[in-house]
């Protein structure tokens, strides 16, 4: 049975392709959500990309079609697209809000298709409530969401023989093949293997694609940049972090489990180490933590310094423990000085190229799947872009834990073998950050 949705201004300004996804069915914009987007189209974000990306679509749809958008018209798919703006509603809705506006717009729709369900989609979860007291079908926008309680791990635990485990253990790559028939590995993951005699015999490796093997993690005796890997999950992650092949990593991870700490010790270890790379650029988006203290004085590298801080913390750590002899005596202070570091907010960083650098970006969650294309396609070439974050510290408004950049990424590239992914799970930076993770 054909279906009537109504689209809430939410659903497109998150997706402006929205209108497209709706199968066979009539898709129904009430006229207040094209006001409301209207209202968006001047601003220089994603919000108002959007909404100028919708206008075009909308516009280009009317333009091919021989019925008016009152009317309805065809949908590439073979729905339909309408602009509802009936005059009882308008009449009834006048002075309210545009959320009660457009709920009423939803209603009215449903009382003039009694014989087609209709159903109002929407990402605020209070209009949803709303609308379900008022007898209306209301559901959220599942279109580019991820699943985070399904999200992919980049780690998997696999019980084989004793031998498999010393063969690994022994530096020996071991054949996909000898795991078991059934074992499906995506490319780079990370694997533990388990003597499933003995539980506590365990080895670490990660599967190389090309080879159809499970090769050794890479190891530096003394630690990348004087830090050393704590746990399992943080010696995946350096591994990855160390190996040049692979171009695109995700560490997705609670506060305190290490995530940029390990991307930025890496970092350290490849370009001023290895000198694979031209220099390590650090950026992360702005996002207050709570009231904003508002307008700051000063120079462009005095405002960004309250907002980098995190980013200077880790340095700090990493060039007071130890990590600082291995550059000559030199401070991070030097090196930023020299632009071999460069620390920045990601507002600087559409329309660059960026060739030949180790690219960290802290805070990924916080973005935007468009976001991210962004950042990604300002790789140039022999680039390595790491992205770190939490999916549960979300500070913008607009995207949540299925929907935000950095989930998206992880699950989307989880098969290809330029990229890498790992969950950290065991919090290090102390024993009260921990139990403050898990009990708070």
């Amino acid at each position: 049975m054909r279906k009537v949705y109504v689209l809430d201004t939410n659903v497109l300004l998150h997706d402006p392709r929205a209108i497209f996804k709706f199968e066979e069915n009539e898709v129904v914009l009430p006229i207040y959500v094209i006001e409301e987007i209207d209202h968006f189209k001047r601003e220089m974000n994603e919000l108002g990309r959007n909404a100028r990306m919708l206008a075009r679509f909308i516009d280009e749809l009317r333009d091919l079609a021989e019925e008016t958008l009152q009317q309805g018209v065809a949908l590439p798919d073979g729905g339909r697209l309408r602009v509802a703006a009936r005059g009882d509603v308008l009449a009834e809705a006048n002075g309210r809000s545009a959320d009660h506006r457009i709920l009423a717009s939803a209603l009215a729709e449903r009382d003039a298709h009694p014989d087609e369900p209709t159903i109002f989609v929407t990402m605020d979860s209070n209009l949803r409530i709303r609308a379900d007291a008022l007898g209306l079908v209301a559901e959220t926008y599942e279109g580019g969401k991820v699943q985070p309680e399904t999200l992919y791990k980049g780690i998997v635990e696999l019980d084989v023989s004793g031998c498999l485990v010393d063969a690994l253990g022994k530096r020996n790559p071991v054949p996909v093949a000898a795991l078991g028939e059934d074992v499906q590995l995506h490319a780079n993951a990370c694997v533990v293997l388990r003597d499933s005699a003995k539980s506590k015999h365990t080895a670490l490796g990660r599967y190389r694609q090309g080879q159809e093997t499970v090769t050794p993690l890479t190891t530096i005796r003394e630690g990348v940049w004087g830090v050393r890997p704590r746990n399992v999950e943080q010696s995946f992650a350096v591994d990855l972090l160390l190996d040049d092949q692979v171009r695109l990593i995700t560490l997705v991870g609670r506060a305190g489990t290490g995530k940029t700490l390990m991307a930025v010790a890496s970092g350290l270890h490849k370009v001023l180490g290895e000198g694979q790379y031209a220099r390590m650029l650090v950026s992360r988006p702005i996002f207050p933590l709570g009231r904003d203290v508002g307008y700051l004085p000063g120079t462009i590298e005095e405002k960004l310094n309250p907002w980098m801080q995190p980013i200077f913390d880790n340095l700090e750590y990493i060039f007071t423990t130890g990590g600082g002899r291995f550059d000559a005596g030199r401070s991070y202070a030097e090196l930023l000085a020299a632009g071999t570091i460069q620390v920045e907010a990601l507002t600087y960083i559409r329309g660059r190229t960026l060739p030949n650098q180790f690219l960290i970006v802290d805070e990924a969650q916080n973005l935007t799947p468009h976001e991210v294309k962004t950042i990604i396609t300002r790789c140039g070439a022999e680039t390595k872009i790491v992205l770190t974050g939490d999916p549960d510290q979300i500070d913008n408004p607009y995207v949540d834990a299925a929907s935000n950049g950095l989930a998206t990424v992880a699950e989307r590239f989880m098969a290809e073998s330029i990229a890498g992914h790992v969950s950290l799970v065991k919090g290090e930076r102390s024993e009260l950050a921990e139990r403050a993770s898990g009990i708070l």
